[in-house]
């Protein structure tokens, strides 16, 4: 079994931000040289996410207007973390967003779906964060 690490680094310029992580995983793949196996790609910061959908604008900016209404970034007033910091909106973005995502690898490539790609989603950016690609199999 063949195992292959790597750190992916980002530098928002915003606050909130969707980038499209998809080309730079399969960069993983490739360099992994697995042909069959699981990739595993989750974000190591806990106001950040990584996730899988459509890679559509008006979708992004539908994530933007829901997550903001379920979790208002402020007043930073409203949220008892909010103290030494005022990213707690982040927090809970971050958790409804999810950490992860794993996606099947066959015959050297990511197995997606229709119109499926994979995101990095930042809720407290504007400094450096890493994603962790973590690939086994064959």
């Amino acid at each position: 079994m063949k195992s292959y690490r790597k750190e992916l680094w980002f530098h928002t310029s915003k606050r909130r931000e969707l980038i499209n992580i998809t080309s730079q995983v399969e960069e993983c793949v490739q360099e992994s040289s697995v042909e069959e196996g699981l990739c595993l790609v989750n974000a190591m910061h806990i106001t950040a996410s990584v996730f899988i959908n459509d890679d559509e604008p008006g979708l992004h900016n539908d994530y933007e207007k829901w997550l903001e209404k379920l979790a208002p970034e402020k007043p930073y007033s409203q949220y008892q973390h909010n103290g030494f910091e005022d990213n707690a909106d982040a927090h809970l973005k971050r958790t409804v967003m999810g950490r992860e995502v794993v996606v099947a690898i066959t015959e050297g490539k990511l197995d997606f779906g229709p119109w499926e790609q994979i995101f990095y989603g930042e809720f407290d950016g504007k400094r450096r964060k890493r994603v962790l690609v973590k690939i086994i199999g064959e």
